[in-house]
């Protein structure tokens, strides 16, 4: 499957590591397609400079180290594509749509009202429970 994270779920992983998220990301690399975009990895990149500036250059290191489709999405999304209550998170689920992916993971709560049917929307908990039986 092509799985595709979240801003806040790579933040998650990256500046908060946590044995069950390291499986999840273990799991994802060994058995699926890990999918970012570009809007992903800026919005990334820009919180980690302004929340956690000593930790920029890690995140860079463990970006060159990671395995990954990179997808290029357009900085401008139409908000109208989704039925979104927040209209800044259009962009992540074009980017889902556009990279093909299967699921996407996100900690973002405003997701879970959103009704899309592919990719499937659900929290890094929820992917554990149906993915891996965590």
């Amino acid at each position: 499957m092509r799985i595709m994270l979240d801003t806040n779920v790579l933040i998650s992983v990256m500046i908060f590591p946590n044995p069950r998220m390291n499986s999840m990301m273990e799991y994802i690399f060994s058995q699926h397609e890990l999918v970012l975009s570009t809007f992903i990895l800026d919005e990334l990149k820009f919180v980690i400079a302004d929340k956690f500036p000593q930790k920029t250059s890690y995140v860079e290191m463990l970006l060159q180290k990671m395995s990954y489709e990179l997808v290029e999405i357009p900085e401008k999304i139409d908000p109208s594509l989704f039925n979104i209550r927040d209209e800044s998170d259009a962009p992540v689920l074009y980017s889902a749509v556009k990279a093909g992916a299967d699921i996407l993971v996100t900690g973002d709560k405003d997701f879970a009202e959103v009704e899309y049917t592919h990719p499937e929307i659900m929290s890094p908990a929820a992917f554990l429970v149906k993915y891996m039986g965590m």
